[in-house]
């Protein structure tokens, strides 16, 4: 796991998972009889996220397990934690709680994404306006829509330490999902914006990236990005689909082009983008589109079969 030099200016009993692009960061917090976790990664990956709390904890059962927001990347390591560490409390923000109650992929996503999430249960609530002890802190909880319409970020006042999960990274924030649904959501990430800048975070753990100190450029480029997407809400959706078809790249490594075609052709979520943005041509060759400038970006290549480049 990386740790960048920011990391060092992290609360006592805080430690920061870095991990790849396909799983959310994960930070695990030492309290005196046991461990808090919040974020979980992706699904492919939760038998690295369960070794390497094991091998942080030692020996201290993980009490508590929170979610910044309920996206695969974020929650997809859940259902083996709980299965390793069955007295571990689980926290969820309030608004998709019916929907993990019913399990219901669709609404959460999954299932319109093509991405997977084992089913987990949830234990109570991570309700905004509330604080919650994580280690030795009292770290506040704040709504954060956008990205998410139901995400929060986590805020500890003494620190002036930020979990913004993917309302903010060092170089933007994660896909307005809500705008690309016809949903109006630009404001909502401008507002949370506003949210974190008037906190005045000292040292920010996104939720992908590195940990990070310089707040205020991070804020400029968030804001450089919005306001670029506010103007032309198909470059967002350009960004959007290719970010999906990455994300699916990260999880397989290499696909045949005809099995990979096939897969993107059954995801609701790209079916609704071309249909809202790029239906002056047929979603085969959009498709194709994206892909071909994925490869042209260095992003991945076609050597026989679609393939990341590592």
């Amino acid at each position: 796991m990386k740790q960048s030099a920011a990391s060092t200016l992290l609360p006592s009993g805080v430690n920061v998972f870095e991990r790849g692009w396909l799983s959310s960061n994960n930070i695990l917090f030492e309290g005196a009889d046991a461990m808090a976790m919040v974020d979980t990664g992706y699904s492919t990956h939760s038998a690295q996220t369960v070794a390497l709390v094991h091998s942080a904890s030692a020996g201290k059962p993980l009490g508590l397990l929170l979610n910044t927001h309920l996206h695969s990347d974020h929650c997809g390591g859940n259902a083996a934690l709980q299965q390793a560490f069955p007295y571990a409390k689980t926290l969820i923000p309030p608004g998709l709680a019916p929907a993990v109650q019913d399990w219901d992929p669709v609404v959460l996503t999954f299932a319109p994404t093509g991405q997977n999430c084992p089913q987990f249960r949830f234990d109570g609530l991570l309700q905004p306006g509330k604080t919650i002890d994580l280690g030795d802190a009292n770290w506040e909880v704040h709504g954060a829509p956008g990205h998410d319409p139901h995400s929060v970020v986590l805020f500890e006042p003494e620190s002036q330490t930020l979990i913004s999960a993917d309302a903010l990274w060092e170089n933007g924030f994660g896909i307005v999902f809500q705008e690309l649904e016809g949903i109006s959501a630009f404001e909502e990430v401008a507002a949370t914006l506003e949210i974190i800048e008037a906190l005045e975070p000292r040292v920010v753990i996104p939720g992908h990236g590195s940990v990070f100190t310089d707040v205020g450029s991070a804020l400029v480029a968030a804001r450089t990005r919005l306001q670029a997407f506010t103007r032309d809400p198909r470059k967002h959706a350009r960004h959007a689909a290719k970010v999906l078809l990455k994300f699916k790249l990260l999880e397989v490594q290499r696909a045949a082009m005809p099995d990979f075609m096939r897969w993107a052709l059954g995801t609701v979520y790209f079916d609704l983008v071309h249909q809202r943005f790029f239906n002056d041509s047929s979603i085969d060759r959009w498709l194709e589109q994206m892909i071909n400038e994925l490869v042209a970006s260095g992003a991945c290549r076609m050597n026989g079969q679609f393939v990341l480049n590592n």
